[in-house]
C-alpha cells in the first residue's frame, strides 16, 4: 500500500518519556513537537492521537535502540511491542531507523545551543527524535 502523503513523524521511544519530532516533505529540517509521558500506565496514547491529528503524518519513523555491535538489547523488544500498540491504534507505516547515539548526538547538539542543562533535558526526547528522522532521511528514506 504507498504511503499518502505528509510529513514523516519521529518518535524516541524512552521508558518514562517519548520524544516526538516531525518532518515536513521538503525534508528541510526535522523539528521537535512533544515530549509524551510514558510509565507504569503506558504511553499518553491520548497526546499521540492529538499530535497525529495536528500534524496528519504519512508514516511513522521509529529509533531501534540497538547496542554499539549491533546485538539487540531489553529495549528494542520494549520498543517493538509499544510499536505493535502503536500500530494497533494508529494503522500507519512504520519505518525502522538504527538510533545508536542519537540521545548523544542531541545532546551535543543542544549543548551548542548554549541552553541550560534543565532546558537540555526538557527538550532531549524531541532533539533525539530528529536526529532519528535526519538518520532515515540521509538514508534514502522517503521524506
Amino acid at each position: 500500500m504507498p504511503e499518502r502523503s505528509g510529513p514523516l513523524l519521529g518518535i524516541d521511544f524512552g521508558e518514562r518519556r517519548i520524544g516526538i519530532a516531525v518532518l515536513g516533505e521538503s525534508g528541510l529540517a526535522p523539528q521537535g513537537v512533544a515530549t509524551l509521558r510514558n510509565g507504569e500506565c503506558g504511553p499518553d496514547w491520548d497526546g499521540f492521537a492529538r499530535i497525529l491529528k495536528e500534524w496528519q503524518p504519512r508514516a511513522l519513523v521509529l529509533g531501534l535502540p540497538l547496542h554499539m555491535d549491533g546485538s539487540e538489547g531489553f529495549m528494542v523488544g520494549r520498543v517493538r511491542k509499544f510499536a505493535e500498540s502503536l500500530q494497533r491504534r494508529f494503522p500507519l507505516p512504520i519505518h525502522w531507523v538504527d538510533e545508536r547515539l542519537s540521545s548523544h548526538a542531541a545532546d551535543l547538539v543542544l549543548k551548542e545551543r548554549e541552553l541550560s542543562h534543565k532546558k537540555r533535558g526538557r527538550l532531549l526526547d524531541q532533539a533525539a527524535a530528529c536526529e532519528i528522522l535526519w538518520t532515515f532521511h540521509n538514508a534514502g528514506g522517503d521524506a
